[in-house]
Formats: structure tokens, C-alpha cells, sequence
């Protein structure tokens, strides 16, 4: 058996050369995998609706080999990634198999090295959850819908394993390496079709991880024994990525020097499909009311979480993985900044953890402090916004009464106010009297959509199909819209917005600081 690796450097040697594929560019994940995944024949021919491989080979008999082979798409750049596809390689050349994990609700599989140890865990993207080779009874929707998590789509799970991989700089959480890969004529499930057959595909894209060695999950000890500054690590992690689903089973616990003592057990990160979401969603982290969130964090997190660079941050993940969307991009920002000020401003890891999640109150759900404020800064921009509108309207209703004036045959001077010196100035026209007619216009349809958005909103307790909308205001009761998304906005908008967030801030801040130290008060109270 032969497998190649797209690595110049390789020391593996395959036994016999195969053909080399180059990924041409594409948008998202979905749109690649769909073509892919359900591509059965022996040949590939270019699209111009579609993506697709350049073939660069000498003979078809080449690229009909059946022999196994893995390529990276995405972590090239990424270290040990390279270790861990050659340890694949090596065990996919002699004959190793995979073997599906049980647990999990996606399709999930075991690399073992020739010696039997695991060295990988591989997803592919047509078998997480509610995909259509789901082999665990959860499938029926196509890549790119909506999936277990609404803001998260079907097959775009692996390039989140990547980025916490790509953005835990340092290793300072402990995230695997991770990669995401092609690998070739490997038996993974595919489910039958309409005709009852199952067609296998050529290859898969999967997302593939390095296994960890561990004794025990989170979930089979209590957080007593857990260090702090494990929890404190996958804590600030989990905020910057917005990790929906951070619980006791994706941390993996490793014995102390062979024993476990009371918080000295260190916890290891795992399984990061569910982070950055392509709206402010609702994340759960596990280890929020554990005693470890409410000490404060220490100098080397606090100089950690000082140096993070969020745009620097966000254009790794647009150079490394253009596949994720734009809107989470800026999900990762707006976690990043809110995690840095939130720990300049001297609040524990249960205090911002508790400001980014919803709150249920008699059975209902109302929006977190974090979403809070970001509708209130982006009512702050739609207001300024709205006031520039205004200034145009003038200025159009301004042109048009001079021109009336001048059909009744007064003179430009005659029946208009005259400014002094002292006055100021009035604002220069940018546009002509049909561009300010088409401003109206412009102003007058932006309201009627903003209204009707308003009207036709519910909570996030009511529609369980997220909507990708821009909030711009929602009233007491919180109804007014699904979630806070950052879409539509223009990057001039984006920059705008930005600032209102910040300026919110140092308020909640505070308040939250207040809120804290009063129920620190009232538990440590013996009266009532």
C-alpha cells in the first residue's frame, strides 16, 4: 500500500508514487464537501459552479489506485501537525483500519499505530450530527444547514477543531493538534441512498486530532481535584471562542504523577466543533460555577490574556482558514475584547463567563449581559445612523424649497434666513438634488425593513430556527430578535460598532462587580 502526504519534507517514503491533487480555492467548507462526498466516478472534470480538483498526474490508472492516501487541506503552517499525518500515514500503509468510536452522536473514528497504541481521532465532515453519512441514526440535512447548534452549520465542525488548535497560542489550553485533511479510499460509513445502495466516495474530508492519553473525563471526578490554572486555561479559551458546548466529557483528566491530589489534576481540551458560532449564541461551559472560576486569575493569565491580539488573531484565521465565515471572524473579536477588558477590569473567570450566558427565569429565556450590551451599541450606531439620515433629509428638503422659491420667482436671498459671521457654516452638499432623492428614498425603505423586523422578531425561547440578523434595538422583554449577528454589517459599520461596544463596558463592568461582591456578602452572612 502507497499513501502520500503533502509535505515537501516528508522523511516517509510511499512505495510507490501516486498522483498529487492541488485544492483550487473555494469559499466554505460545505460548498467543497458537497461536491466531493457525492462524486462516484473514477474521473473529475473542472466546474464553473462548483469547486473542484486539478488533476496533475501522468496515467487515470494513477489516480485509479486503490492504495490509501491522506493530504492536508488546512494546518500546514500548524506545528506537530505534519508528526502527527506521518504517524497516519505510516499506520494507513500497513493495512490499519479505523475503528468508529461509540460514544458521540457524529461519526467519529480511532487511528491505531501498527503496534495497536491510538494515535488519531478522526471526524469526517459527512457524519457529524444531522449530516447525511451520519452513522448514528442522526442524519436527513445536507452540508451547510443549520446544525445540532443553530449558528453552527453541518460539515463545519472540523474547521473549528482547527482554528482552537491555530488560536490556542503556545499550547496554553492543551487543544490537540489538530488538521483538517483528504483522505482517500479508507472505509468510513456512507449511508444508502433513495435506490438502496451505498455509493462509496472516492475520498473524504475529515477533521483528524491528535488522541490523547488519559485516565478519566471531567465527568468522573469532582472539580475539587482539578488544578486552577487547568480550569482558569480552558476557561479563557473557552470565552474567546465562544464554545457552546464545553462540557464534562471534552475535558480529559491525567493523573498527577501517577495519583490523583486534590487540584493538582490537570484537564485537557477536546472536541471544538461547537466554538465560534456564526452569531452571539448561547454557550454552556461546564466549569462556571466551579470554585476554581471565582479566584482570580493569576499574573501569567493575566500577561497571557493582556498580550492576545484579536485582529492579529482574526487574520491568522482568515490567511490559515478561509473557510470560516466572516461572521465569525467577528464573533471571536468581540469575545477576545470583551475577555481582555472584563480581566482589566478585575473580574473572575465565573464573573465574564456569567455576563456571556443567558439566564432562565420561570421557564424563560432573556438575553445575556454581553448580547444585552451589544444591542445597545448597535441601537448607539443605527442611532447615529439615523441622525446623519436626517442631516441628508434636510439638506434634500433644503435643495427642493430653494428650488420652489425659484419657480415663484423670488431671488436665492429673498425669503431665506442670513447667516452672520459668527454662524456656522452650513454643510457642504456631497450629491445632487437626484441623489438626495434617492438618499430619501434610501432612508425611507431602511426604516420600513428596521420596523419590520421588530414586529415579526420573538425570543430566543420561541423560534428554535435561528434567523441571521442585525439587532438594532429590542425592548424590555427581550423579543425583538433570535440573535445578535454581525452579517450584514459593513466594515465601516463593524468599526463603528466596535467602539459603541467598548464604551459600554466599563458600566457593566462595574455593575457586575457590585452584583458579585453583594451575593458574596449574602453567602457569607449567617443572617437572612
Amino acid at each position: 500500500m502507497a499513501v502520500v502526504i503533502d509535505h515537501p519534507h516528508q522523511t516517509f517514503k510511499p512505495l510507490a508514487r501516486l498522483p498529487i491533487y492541488r485544492l483550487q480555492s473555494y469559499n466554505h467548507l460545505h460548498d467543497f464537501t458537497q461536491n466531493i462526498t457525492h462524486t462516484t466516478s473514477s474521473s473529475f472534470h473542472k466546474s464553473y459552479s462548483t469547486p473542484c480538483l486539478s488533476l496533475a498526474t501522468k496515467t487515470k490508472e494513477e489516480f485509479e489506485s486503490p492504495n490509501p492516501r491522506i493530504e492536508i487541506i488546512c494546518g500546514r503552517k500548524a506545528p506537530r501537525v505534519h508528526a502527527l499525518v506521518a504517524e497516519v500515514a505510516i499506520a494507513l500503509a500497513s493495512g490499519v483500519k479505523p475503528t468508529p468510536v461509540p460514544s458521540g452522536l457524529g461519526g467519529a473514528y480511532y487511528l491505531r499505530s501498527r503496534k495497536g497504541s491510538t494515535i488519531a481521532v478522526v471526524k469526517p465532515a459527512d457524519e457529524e450530527p444531522l449530516a447525511f453519512n451520519n452513522p448514528k441514526g442522526f442524519a436527513g440535512r445536507m452540508l451547510g444547514q443549520p446544525g445540532m447548534k443553530q449558528s453552527i452549520r453541518v460539515g463545519e465542525t472540523g474547521i473549528r477543531e482547527l482554528a482552537a488548535y491555530l488560536l490556542d497560542h503556545g499550547g496554553f489550553a492543551g487543544v490537540p493538534p489538530s488538521a483538517l485533511v483528504k483522505i482517500c479510499h479508507v472505509p468510513f460509513n456512507v449511508n444508502k441512498n433513495n435506490s438502496g445502495l451505498a455509493a462509496n466516495p472516492p475520498f473524504k474530508i475529515t477533521s483528524i486530532q491528535r488522541y490523547v492519553e488519559h485516565d478519566a473525563d471531567a465527568g468522573d471526578l469532582g472539580p475539587s481535584g482539578f488544578s486552577v490554572s487547568s480550569v482558569h486555561r480552558i476557561g479563557i479559551l473557552d470565552i474567546r471562542l465562544l464554545n457552546l458546548d464545553r462540557h464534562a466529557g471534552n475535558m480529559l483528566v491525567k493523573k498527577f504523577h501517577g495519583s490523583y491530589v486534590a487540584g493538582m489534576a490537570e484537564l485537557v481540551p477536546i472536541d471544538h466543533g461547537f466554538c465560534l458560532p456564526e452569531s452571539l449564541d448561547d454557550p454552556y461551559f461546564e466549569w462556571l460555577h466551579w470554585p476554581q472560576a471565582s479566584m482570580p486569575f493569576s499574573q501569567a493569565e493575566t500577561d497571557y490574556i493582556s498580550n492576545l491580539e484579536p485582529f492579529k488573531d482574526a487574520e491568522l484565521l482568515r490567511t490559515e482558514l478561509p473557510l470560516i465565515r466572516e461572521c465569525s471572524v467577528r464573533v471571536f473579536i468581540l469575545c477576545t475584547i470583551f475577555l481582555k477588558q472584563a480581566t482589566a477590569a478585575g473580574l473572575s473567570l465565573a464573573d465574564i463567563g456569567q455576563m456571556m450566558t443567558r439566564d432562565f427565569i420561570r421557564g424563560e429565556e432573556s438575553w445575556s449581559i454581553l448580547e444585552t450590551i451589544c444591542v445597545n451599541a448597535k441601537a448607539n450606531l443605527d442611532m447615529e445612523i439615523k441622525s446623519d439620515r436626517n442631516d441628508e433629509i434636510k439638506e434634500y428638503d433644503a435643495i427642493f424649497a430653494f428650488d420652489k422659491e425659484f419657480e415663484n420667482g423670488l431671488k436665492p436671498n429673498e425669503g431665506m434666513s442670513i447667516h452672520s459671521a459668527n454662524d456656522k457654516p452650513p454643510k457642504e452638499m456631497k450629491y445632487s438634488s437626484a441623489g438626495a432623492r434617492s438618499k430619501l428614498k434610501d432612508a425611507r425603505l431602511a426604516r420600513l425593513v428596521h420596523e419590520s423586523d421588530i414586529k415579526d422578531g420573538c425570543g430566543p425561547a420561541e423560534i428554535p430556527v435561528l434567523r441571521s440578523i442585525n439587532c438594532a434595538a429590542h425592548n424590555s422583554n427581550h423579543d425583538t430578535c433570535v440573535c445578535v449577528s454581525f452579517e450584514e454589517m459593513k466594515e465601516e459599520e463593524w468599526s463603528s460598532f466596535l467602539e459603541y461596544f467598548k464604551e459600554l463596558l466599563p458600566k457593566a463592568f462595574e455593575e457586575k462587580k457590585s452584583t458579585s461582591l453583594l451575593k458574596q456578602r449574602l453567602e457569607n452572612s449567617c443572617e437572612f
